[in-house]
């Protein structure tokens, strides 16, 4: 077993209960939740694992270095002290994030500047020649994160978001993000024990990320590459050994996955997504309109959409959130129905009232996560039974 350290992944807001849960799951030690965050510990065989499996990390950062900073010239200094050499060398490039929450730092941009001078102009002061930038496909990214007089230095295991899979490649107007949909399907207690249904699936992001969850297959499993890989210490067997173990632990879905869109290019792309993920077998797409829809079976069925609101499309917002409360009240009997809107007023139209609400952010936008229990018959009559 490799040594163990420290490493933080970052979540959205709301996220951090199912971010923790999951990496209790995989086996992560002293896990710690913040805000918009977990720690952890575990060895380098769990980054790659966490990099992997976590469906709710936007990203997976390994903190190398922290310390109090007063200023931009003791920043700037700080950063050249590190020995950079035990990361990367001089012919290799290098991307940096920073995030600032200081009376002192106030412009994330020149943070990033600064310690990007300190780094370089210590590989110049040593070997004469310097590394250059590259924001798209670095060989080391660092992620600076100060907050009032405290800054934390951190490599960033993940590289591009988590939130891209690798599976979507085919998007309609205001996709949702993978790392949200699977967040709103934990919340909602989805877990693959019955039939599932996405009436608005627009790209079928929900659809793919609901049969990884019932099929539990690592999230990441299509993605490309991880910045990891390309660190001095990239263990490619350690890798391959992580990944085929994780693969190991899926499971048969015995039942129904289905998707709904009454637009004909947005099935087109939803099925194309779906045969990235190499999920076709599971999910099944079709053009329909949902208010002239109805439930297909008696069995329980488990609903999670996103439907559009007039920010993103042209709607009659009144006629159309009428139109989803008449259509699960009338034709989805004996269902769990889960909805996200960032249109806060159009809930009341709905017309019917929500057992849960929880409050998320579909990126910078408040919005709300309700439930709409439909029950059989009555709900005092379903008390009886």
């Amino acid at each position: 077993m490799g040594t163990n350290f420290k490493m933080i992944a970052k979540t959205l807001f709301g996220f951090e209960d199912l971010l923790a849960e999951e990496l209790h799951k995989l086996g992560a030690l002293h896990i710690q939740k913040g805000q918009r965050m977990v720690s952890f510990e575990g060895d380098n065989g769990f980054m790659y694992k966490a990099n992997l499996a976590c469906k709710t990390a936007i990203k997976i950062l390994k903190p190398i270095h922290s310390f109090s900073v007063k200023d931009e010239h003791e920043l700037y200094k700080k950063i050249y002290d590190i020995d950079w050499s035990n990361y990367m060398n001089e012919q290799q490039t290098l991307a940096i994030d920073a995030t600032v929450f200081s009376e002192q730092f106030t412009h994330a941009k020149y943070v990033a500047l600064k310690t990007k001078d300190a780094i370089v102009d210590r590989f110049r002061d040593k070997t004469g020649t310097r590394p250059n930038i590259d924001v798209e496909s670095p060989d080391l990214r660092l992620n600076i994160h100060i907050h009032e007089n405290s800054c934390d230095v951190s490599l960033d295991s993940s590289g591009a978001s988590l939130h891209q899979r690798g599976y979507k490649t085919a998007t309609n107007i205001a996709p949702i993000n993978e790392v949200l949909a699977a967040g709103l399907l934990l919340l909602s207690g989805w877990d693959g024990q019955c039939d599932f249904l996405d009436p608005m699936c627009g790209s079928g992001t929900i659809l793919v990320e609901a049969a990884m969850i019932a099929c539990n297959i690592p999230a990441n499993i299509n993605r490309k590459e991880f910045a990891f890989e390309k660190w001095n210490d990239w263990d490619a067997d350690l890798f391959e050994l992580i990944k085929n173990t994780l693969l190991k632990k899926t499971r048969e879905f015995h039942f129904s996955i289905q998707g709904f869109d009454i637009d004909f290019m947005a099935v087109r792309k939803a099925k194309d997504n779906v045969l990235n993920a190499n999920l076709e077998d599971y999910i099944k797409i079709e053009k329909k309109d949902f208010f002239a829809s109805e439930k297909e079976s008696d069995k329980p069925l488990h609903i999670v959409f996103n439907p559009p609101y007039d920010e993103r499309i042209g709607i009659h917002t009144t006629r159309f959130y009428e139109d989803i409360g008449n259509t699960l009240k009338q034709s989805y009997p004996g269902t769990n129905a889960w909805m996200i809107t960032g249109n806060l007023e159009a809930l009341k139209y709905v017309g019917l009232k929500p057992s849960r609400k929880i409050k998320v952010y579909n990126g910078a936008l408040e919005a709300r996560l309700v439930k709409y229990e439909m029950y059989s018959g009555s709900r005092k009559t379903k008390g009886l039974l």
